[in-house]
């Protein structure tokens, strides 16, 4: 379901409160245990990438997760802002 009093939340700040505090892991050993480069990880953390199938796949992986998990994340945000985009155009 899409949110509709707030913006989602983008998966890579869930990544990084949600995962990566809580177990006091860094961006570098999340991506050593994905054989990721950390450019990576880093950019889905500050939002500049999206999650992939493929990233969704490793990040079940280590995290213990779902790709389901990972990839209704970022299409909830991906809907959100489509949604956003055609209603200011209509305006």
């Amino acid at each position: 379901m899409i949110p509709k009093n707030r913006k989602p939340t983008h998966p890579g700040e869930i990544l990084l409160e949600e995962f990566l505090k809580p177990a006091k892991m860094t961006q570098s050993s999340l991506a050593d245990l994905m054989d990721v480069p950390i450019q990576r990880i880093n950019t889905i953390i500050n939002e500049k990438r999206d999650i992939t199938p493929e990233t969704a796949i490793l990040l079940s992986q280590v995290l213990k997760t779902s790709p389901e998990f990972w990839m209704n994340l970022q299409m909830t945000f991906d809907l959100y802002n489509a949604k956003l985009k055609i209603t200011n155009k209509a305006a």
